[in-house]
């Protein structure tokens, strides 16, 4: 199993004290990258997964620049970028 990094949102690292912006995380895809953040940040997967489980509709995940799902295989030392969509009126 590779490592990538994970580059995570302010508004994510706010609910989860002492988490870091860009974790180093042993995955070979996104899928397995949400456990490992999980696993040291317990409640995170349910921040970024719904039930089914799917990526949450507010949460976006980039692979070298391109939007990914959880299936995604990751290949060592890619950076993970996850993001929550902004929206408004």
């Amino acid at each position: 199993m590779g490592s990538v990094v994970a580059v995570l949102p302010p508004a994510l690292m706010r609910l989860f004290p002492g988490c870091e912006r860009e974790p180093l995380v042993a995955a070979d895809t996104v899928a397995e990258l949400v456990d490992a953040l999980n696993e040291r940040w317990p409640g995170m997967r349910d921040r970024l997964c719904d039930s089914t489980p799917r990526l949450r509709r507010h949460i976006n995940v980039f692979v070298a620049g391109e939007r990914v799902g959880l299936e995604r295989r990751l290949d060592p030392g890619e950076e993970v970028w996850i993001m929550t969509a902004i929206s408004g009126g």
